[in-house]
């Protein structure tokens, strides 16, 4: 029986009771009150009876309440033995089943993107409501070169990254592809998601840095092997056949002119022969022989090669070399050449009277080479390490791409930048030997 008709049956017999009692008022007799006190009597034990229909099962159901307002979702209510009540207690339950299965669900959805997150090649870096950092995964770290658990609660200014600084540059729901002065290229967006109403913040990352130094690769060397074919096999005829008509011209009277033109177009020929050459050798970077060094005599070795040329320009280099030995897992003939170059372009820069300093330090094995020069502009800057590109009248644009190519297979990290105070430091840190 449901609720309304326990309810039905204690109105009449409480009716029935006042009913007894207004009659007995008027017309006394021991029947009635007998029959009265029967009623009471009634009354009493159906209100124990009534507890137990009504009362109790209020009472599991308050219970039920309180676990779910605890968030136990793995209790169940029991039955009362009590139609309405039952029916409750079974639309409770089959509530708590689906909530325990959501969040069941959602804990395993969570669980599935963090390891998406943290596995993923792209970045990202996750603020919170003011704007200050909450978490990133490990491609974000690496990226930023920091660690959340040393950079949380701070803002994206304050973490003095040149990739933190063009991540502030960024609108909303904007993206912008940056290359930094590592030659390192990011394809970085400012999004956000809803949280609790409001929209949380958050930075993508994406690495173009392999993809686009491997188009770039495959398109050049394409061009320079195209190029150095023709070029090469054009010259060596041609300079064959000026060889051959200045020997058939050598007895021949009043040609002394015209074998000297012949002569400077051979020479002409062997030029462009050579610089074409140059431009192959960049595509034909060996594989590097990797064995253990000392940095500071590899750099050594290097200064006294350009001791003397640059002090023939006033330019006085000089060396702060660490403690003992920096030892690094390179070829040495490959890194001595890039060396040289740094330092053959620091003082092309500076042209004349000035300073280079190069530096070592062994925790983390760097070096750092530092110029007066002066300096790169911020339009410079964007085209550092592009292939064919240069500053410099004649310059061919091969001497960065030289550089990159030799440092990206022994994956080092480097920057070339001028700083505030007008120095221009090119700093490659070495991979840690193990």
């Amino acid at each position: 029986m449901r609720l309304r008709g326990w309810f039905i049956i204690l109105i009449i017999l409480l009716s029935a009771t006042i009913t007894l009692l207004l009659v007995q008022t008027f017309v006394p007799q021991k029947f009635l009150f007998y029959s009265t006190e029967f009623l009471v009597a009634i009354i009493i034990a159906y209100m124990f009876f009534f507890y137990r229909k009504v009362i109790n099962p209020i009472r599991v159901i308050g219970n039920g309440l309180e676990l779910l307002k605890e968030q136990d979702f793995s209790s169940r209510l029991r039955h009362v033995n009590q139609k309405d009540a039952d029916r409750i207690v079974d639309v409770f339950n089959r509530m708590i089943a689906q909530l325990k299965d959501e969040r069941l669900h959602v804990r395993e959805t969570n669980q599935f993107l963090d390891l998406l997150i943290n596995a993923s090649p792209l970045g990202v870096v996750i603020l919170d409501f003011d704007g200050h950092l909450s978490s990133m995964n490990p491609a974000a770290e690496k990226f930023l070169d920091i660690s959340i658990s040393e950079t949380k609660g701070k803002k994206i200014s304050e973490i003095g990254n040149p990739l933190s600084d063009n991540l502030l540059s960024l609108g909303k729901d904007s993206s912008r592809t940056f290359q930094l002065n590592d030659s390192h290229i990011y394809r970085c967006s400012r999004l956000a998601f809803i949280d609790r109403g409001y929209a949380h913040p958050f930075y993508l990352i994406e690495s173009l840095t392999e993809e686009v130094m491997d188009a770039e690769k495959k398109a050049y060397e394409k061009v320079i092997r195209m190029i150095a074919h023709e070029v090469n096999n054009t010259t060596a005829g041609v300079t064959s056949t000026l060889d051959s008509l200045c020997d058939m011209l050598k007895d021949t009277p009043d040609s002394t002119d015209i074998r000297d033109v012949m002569s400077a177009c051979i020479e002409r020929c062997y030029s462009m022969s050579n610089f074409i050459t140059r431009f192959a050798d960049v595509v034909k970077i060996p594989q590097p022989q990797l064995m253990v060094n000392d940095l500071n005599q590899l750099a050594d070795n290097c200064i006294q090669t350009m001791e003397t040329k640059c002090a023939e320009n006033s330019i006085r280099i000089h060396k702060d070399f660490a403690d003992g030995q920096v030892l690094v897992n390179v070829d040495s003939e490959l890194i001595e050449q890039v060396i040289v170059n740094i330092i053959k372009n620091a003082a092309e820069s500076i042209g004349q009277n000035g300073d280079i300093y190069c530096k070592t330090s062994s925790s983390p094995a760097i070096l750092e080479i530092a110029d007066t020069g002066e300096g790169i502009s911020d339009d410079t800057q964007k085209k550092l390490f592009s292939p064919f590109f240069s500053t410099k009248p004649n310059g061919q644009g091969i001497g960065l791409i030289f550089i990159r190519e030799v440092l990206n297979k022994h994956n080092c990290h480097f920057s070339l930048k001028t700083y505030a105070d007008g120095i221009t430091r090119f700093r490659i840190e070495f991979v840690k030997i193990k």
